[in-house]
């Protein structure tokens, strides 16, 4: 199985992190914060087939790296993965709102073009705008909404939009997370971690703890958890394809 959102660079000791992944076999898909950090995370990819790096540009960071921008259309076309992105609507970072909105367009516009890309993205707060902007550029090929909030409302947009979802640990051991992802298609849902800002039973998650959210999971699917393992990795291979 794979760890679609997980910052892999930001653990204490990343490499360790990432010879465990190779060792177990758990795929990740290792996001970003800045352009800037993609070229130094890649190289913990070196080889490790089962780690995939995003190039991202975080909605939290957009008014400071902004100018990043032009890094991240240099880099675009060595990755089919890009995240960690979007809009964040929390009080502390609404003053960032239009810096935000412009980077988070920039980029799905480049996505666009360039086609067939995975795009992680960070909708806190900000669902609506977020899917107001997938919607201008209706056809990207998979948006990957990560740990969703918001309303069912809004995740019925979603799911028309053709949207998909990464949902972890975390977000499960929640009252509205259950419910959400209990309202999401089995067949657009996805296993993340969110590693290492998250915690799990007051202990830090690691991308092999994607088999604690696919528990879980067959727990809110009233499923054995072979079912849910085996939906999981069909998920996998219809939004990867040959890529995986």
């Amino acid at each position: 199985m794979i760890d679609f959102h997980c910052h892999l660079d930001l653990y204490p000791d990343p490499q360790e992190i990432a010879e465990g992944v190779q060792r177990r076999g758990i795929g990740v898909l290792s996001v970003t914060t800045t352009p800037s950090a993609w070229i130094g995370t890649s190289r913990l990819a070196a080889g490790r087939p089962v780690i995939r790096t995003a190039i991202g540009l975080h909605p939290q960071l957009a008014k400071e790296r902004k100018q990043e921008l032009r890094l991240f259309d240099r880099y675009l076309p060595q990755t089919q993965f890009v995240g960690e992105v979007g809009l964040d609507g929390s009080p502390e970072h609404r003053p960032s709102w239009s810096d935000q909105t412009k980077v988070f367009e920039h980029i799905l516009r480049v996505c666009h073009e360039a086609g067939d890309k995975v795009v992680s993205i960070h909708s806190r707060r900000a669902a609506d705008p977020v899917l107001d902007s997938l919607e201008k550029f209706e056809g990207l090929r998979a948006p990957v909404l990560h740990w969703f909030s918001g309303t069912h409302a809004q995740l019925r947009r979603a799911v028309a939009l053709g949207c998909w979802f990464s949902v972890g640990p975390a977000m499960l051991a929640g009252a509205k997370g259950k419910n959400l992802v209990a309202k999401m298609p089995r067949n657009r849902v996805l296993l993340e971690t969110d590693g290492p800002f998250t915690q799990f039973q007051k202990s830090a998650l690691h991308p092999w703890d994607v088999t604690v959210g696919c528990r879980m999971l067959a727990d809110l699917w009233a499923n054995e958890y072979m079912t849910a393992e085996r939906q999981i990795r069909e998920n996998e291979g219809t939004l990867l394809g040959a890529r995986r």
